[in-house]
């Protein structure tokens, strides 16, 4: 899916001096060609991964583990997860039919909104572990009066009305045009205008993609990191001077520290490709050469950004050593069941055809 407007692929380029270079457009071409098969495998591997073990998560934290402050928190990311990626086949379709998108404005709209939902609902989640784990390790008598699942889930519910919030510009913006080619086209209308001609329309367009992108850059990646590595820098500091604390907090440090860095490592490029691509729409900074960098980094960046959604499942089973045995005694209870289910049947048919028998017997004999 194309968060922003997508690239246009231009195949009728010309160097910065003005010749043209065939040889050079139709690598790139094949390149971006071959992008944007992998980023449909991608995003259909991270809609499988991501449904079933963001799933797995939700069932596990919700209703197989005693509820605790960190399994309302791990609950609250994987609702974010399971709902951004259960919305992957409509951007799978728009993809797979060369950006076409069937399914009208309002699931246009929709889908981008919800896309961006799970973005500022998952950092702030991992700003409230944060600030948790924090104040868990420094003021830990005041933690343990004053922790409460009931006010972590409406901590939770504050970050999903912001998050709500926060991504609400996308649903009023997000806007389908058709082509001449009968195609549809979803995409980013910040003048909620089809006039591309005048002045001042396309100043206001400008200035309002230039607000939304940086405001989303501060919101939604740097305020929320400065937060999170502030509050690591203590935790650190705190953990270094106790060495009892250290011990008791290093696995689930280890869990959270791993789910942080994951996210950052994920979307990170796509918020640099976002601004990459903000200042290619002023003209001063608008190249060739950047174009052809936004066209083939934003499909890495955005894959990458969308991994996400599907990794936490795995950190969790392979770091969480009290998740993995919940998942393992859930999936075993559920087969033990379903075996036994099967069993008590088949015993059943065979009672019913021995006494089936019998009577055929009886029949006979009379």
């Amino acid at each position: 899916m194309e968060m922003n407007a997508t690239p246009s692929y231009n195949t009728n380029t010309t160097d910065v001096s003005g010749k043209n270079d065939s040889l050079y457009v139709d690598k790139y071409a094949e390149l971006r060609k071959s992008l944007h098969t992998i980023t449909i495998i991608i995003y259909c591997l991270v809609f499988v991964l991501g449904v079933f073990g963001n799933g797995v998560v939700i069932w596990v934290t919700g209703f197989k583990m005693k509820k605790t402050v960190n399994t309302v928190w791990f609950l609250n990311l994987a609702v974010a997860d399971f709902l951004f990626t259960a919305f992957l086949p409509l951007s799978v379709t728009y993809l797979a039919l060369d950006f076409h998108w069937p399914f009208g404005k309002f699931m246009c709209k929709l889908n981008t909104t919800i896309s961006f939902l799970n973005i500022f609902t998952s950092v702030y989640i991992l700003v409230v572990i944060s600030v948790d784990r924090c104040v868990s390790v420094v003021w830990p008598v005041w933690a343990q009066n004053h922790r409460s699942v009931r006010k972590a889930s409406c901590v939770s519910l504050g970050v999903w009305v912001l998050a709500l919030i926060l991504s609400a510009p996308y649903f009023i913006f997000r806007d389908t045009a058709p082509y001449e080619d009968g195609t549809v086209s979803c995409f980013n209308n910040f003048a909620l205008s089809d006039d591309y001609e005048t002045l001042s329309v396309n100043l206001l367009r400008q200035f309002r993609h230039q607000a939304m992108t940086i405001t989303r850059f501060l919101l939604g990646f740097v305020v929320p990191f400065t937060v999170i590595v502030s509050c690591y820098a203590v935790i650190i500091h705190r953990l270094r001077r106790n060495r009892t604390l250290a011990s008791q907090s290093s696995r689930p440090f280890k869990i959270i520290a791993a789910v942080i860095t994951t996210f950052f490592l994920c979307w990170a490029p796509y918020h640099i490709m976002s601004l990459i691509e903000l200042a290619n729409h002023i003209p001063y900074y608008q190249t060739e050469t950047l174009g052809h960098v936004i066209s083939i980094g934003y499909p890495i960046a955005t894959s990458l950004a969308f991994l996400n959604s599907c990794l936490n499942p795995l950190l969790y089973v392979f770091m969480g050593q009290d998740f993995k045995d919940k998942v393992r005694k859930s999936i075993l209870n559920v087969l033990e069941t379903a075996f036994q289910e099967e069993v008590s049947r088949s015993d059943t048919k065979l009672t019913d055809t021995s006494q089936s028998k019998d009577k055929s017997v009886l029949n006979t004999e009379v």
